[in-house]
């Protein structure tokens, strides 16, 4: 199992789809349903590698990417999306972070 290439609260741009997020959550491996792979992963990305929950700009849903799709978005552009500061409390240098604990 390799280390994951994006960390939480950094931005992120989808190589297939062409749109920009920020990191809300990391997997190592796949973990999601049998079904949702056939369904939706159509590129069949590996299963063994990271996956990346994915705040999307401009939308009020999350992804759920595999980390072959992802590049480092160096806009440093906020993301407008609903749930952000659910995540993060602000962002510094192009990076979201977290200030306060986690429960």
């Amino acid at each position: 199992m390799k280390s994951s290439k994006f960390t939480l609260g950094q931005l992120v741009h989808h190589k297939l789809f062409d749109y920009r997020g920020v990191v809300v959550d990391v997997d190592a491996v796949f973990s999601l349903t049998e079904e949702w792979y056939e369904a939706v992963a159509r590129s069949r990305p590996p299963r063994d590698e990271p996956w990346y929950r994915v705040l999307v700009h401009g939308a009020e849903h999350e992804t759920y990417v595999a980390e072959q799709n992802l590049e480092p978005d160096s806009s440093a552009a906020a993301i407008d999306h609903p749930q952000v500061r659910d995540h993060f409390d602000r962002l510094q240098d192009g990076q979201y972070v977290r200030d306060r604990a986690l429960n």
